[in-house]
């Protein structure tokens, strides 16, 4: 199957974005690497009248460094993110995560921001952004704001994303010193989505936390206390709060199984990692 008819908007400049996606309202489409969106467009589960191309706007392909988070441009390729220098040292965990998104050949055209616009429940860098506690930012003709991530991600596929905006940059939290992170996760194959995903922060002051892909709508995130009594308690009261469901690729109760098992392992991994 092809996609329906649509027209196609290159835009050179931020202006020319924003107007495109206002005259289209509900009818617009961002693409940029398109490794979500163009198969489903081919399926015709999107059908939107308007695309608009913003691979060619300079200030959407930066990675901005500051001394306590990383900005990542809408525009800005999975592996490019993957082989910037800096990142294993500001953000160790996306650095951990990122081998896990797709395949070389997906991440080679593939963005971060339009992984985390897709938001697909097992997709591992909308993951990374709720359990950093990152934010999105989103731009329309007269208006900026920013979004936490816990509250931009609000189902399955499902965002805070308004017609006529479009996310302009992600904002990850840089590693700080002291701080253990650790990522794991289990798919069918290397590349497929995630059937359970972890990542896990372990601070300086013994707190922790577990976010976790793949079981719910959206990443969910268990918050422990220093030296925290009960760990396995805690797990299993997590899993089953997830409210796992069976699926072609897995059973709940391998989910619930699976997030007791790597999500302590993970944890423990965090630990050992504080530096």
């Amino acid at each position: 199957m092809k996609p329906a008819p649509f027209d196609l908007v290159t835009a050179n400049d931020m202006s020319e974005a924003l107007e495109a996606l206002h005259q289209g309202g509900t009818e617009a489409r961002v693409i940029a690497g398109g490794q979500s969106l163009v198969p489903m467009l081919n399926m015709r589960l999107a059908r939107p009248a308007t695309l608009v191309d913003i691979t060619r706007i300079p200030e959407l392909s930066r990675i901005e460094a500051k001394s306590d988070r990383i900005t990542i441009g809408a525009a800005v390729r999975q592996s490019t993110l993957e082989r910037w220098p800096e990142l294993a040292d500001r953000l160790p965990l996306v650095h951990a995560a990122l081998p896990w998104v797709a395949h070389t050949q997906v991440r080679n055209r593939g963005t971060i921001c339009g992984s985390v616009a897709h938001a697909d429940p097992s997709a591992e860098l909308p993951l990374c952004l709720i359990a950093l506690g990152g934010t999105v930012t989103l731009r329309r003709r007269r208006k900026t704001r920013a979004v936490a991530a816990r509250d931009f991600f609000q189902g399955m596929m499902s965002t805070d994303l308004a017609p006529g905006e479009m996310i302009t940059s992600v904002t990850f939290p840089a590693h700080q010193t002291g701080t253990g992170y650790a990522f794991r996760e289990v798919a069918r194959r290397h590349g497929d989505f995630a059937i359970v995903a972890c990542a896990a922060i372990a601070r300086p002051d013994g707190t922790a936390t577990l976010s976790v892909g793949g079981v719910a709508d959206t990443p969910r995130t268990l918050d422990l206390p220093a030296d925290a009594q009960g760990l396995d308690e805690r797990l299993n009261e997590f899993a089953w709060h997830l409210q796992a469901r069976d699926d072609l690729h897995a059973t709940a109760r391998y989910r619930r199984d699976l997030v007791r098992k790597l999500g302590r392992a993970t944890l423990k991994e965090a630990l050992s990692c504080r530096d």
